[in-house]
């Protein structure tokens, strides 16, 4: 079966195709030819869907991805540079949530968006693990105030920098400063071994943080707990990851309780020119 086929009546041998893909593996060789794939195509495509979304003839079809199922690009949607701008700066991590849980399906539409984050080679290589019990986020907290106990023992200037004594010392008061009683914590995670899944999980969870707020929701970087899991045994055992699976990322997520007004400011971008 062929990588990819062609509408012949649809195409207008203009080489889009060919010149944006980025494996190189479509060949026109000629005007008067249609685009067919190269001797080493079906070794070498990534499936990223290059070819399919800049046909401006809607002519090519991925065996794999029919360009029927593959929705086309709403101009009126797109937005412009004040827009985008005021989308990024109205981004807020969110550390006071209601005490409501989200509804599973709205959590699978996130999760479902932010699979279209950009990874190395088109691997895709996260996994998702959420934990939507909220007994069960506290309980992880838990782990992690545990964790923090051993730290101030075991590595005083670490716990220090961090400020883990009023970190416990709120928590043993009936606090949570490690999981902010979100309701829900939504972990990214992949196979130890593989050297693109650290980045491509830290693109997605940010692309499943700022897709958030356009849902009524808000979203944390779970630092705390993201720390711990790289140290504490109990924690990671609680998690029983896959085999050979490593967490890469976790995010806190709920509804926020408050609303904010402004667009605060931060520090001018430090930057060099070569």
């Amino acid at each position: 079966m062929s990588l990819f086929t062609i509408d012949e009546e649809k195409c207008k041998r203009d080489g889009i195709c060919a010149a944006e893909c980025p494996m190189r593996i479509i060949e026109l060789k000629d005007q008067e030819s249609i685009p067919t794939p190269t001797r080493d195509a079906e070794e070498l495509c990534i499936k990223c869907g290059h070819c399919l979304a800049v046909c401006p003839h809607g002519a090519l079809s991925l065996t794999s991805m029919p360009v029927e199922a593959c929705p086309p690009v709403n101009k009126e949607w797109l937005f412009d540079e004040q827009q985008v701008e005021h989308f990024l700066r109205y981004r807020r991590s969110i550390r006071v949530y209601k005490d409501a849980p989200v509804d599973r399906s709205v959590i699978q539409k996130l999760i479902d968006v932010a699979a279209f984050a950009p990874s190395g080679h088109n691997s895709q290589p996260v996994h998702w693990l959420v934990i939507y019990d909220s007994k069960e986020v506290q309980r992880l907290a838990g782990l992690c105030a545990d964790w923090m106990r051993h730290t101030i023992k075991e590595q005083p200037a670490f716990a220090k920098m961090l400020h883990m004594d009023r970190v416990v010392a709120s928590w043993e008061a009936g606090l949570d400063p490690i999981l902010r009683k979100a309701p829900h914590v939504i972990v990214a995670h992949a196979e130890k071994k593989n050297r693109a899944a650290p980045v491509a999980c830290t693109i997605a969870l940010t692309y499943l943080e700022l897709a958030v707020p356009s849902f009524g929701l808000g979203a944390c970087w779970a630092g705390f707990l993201n720390a711990a899991l790289a140290q504490w045994t109990p924690l990671q055992e609680a998690l029983a990851l896959p085999e050979g699976h490593s967490t890469m990322g976790a995010m806190m997520i709920g509804f926020p309780k408050f609303k904010y007004h402004r667009l605060p400011l931060r520090n001018a971008p430090r930057i060099t020119w070569r």
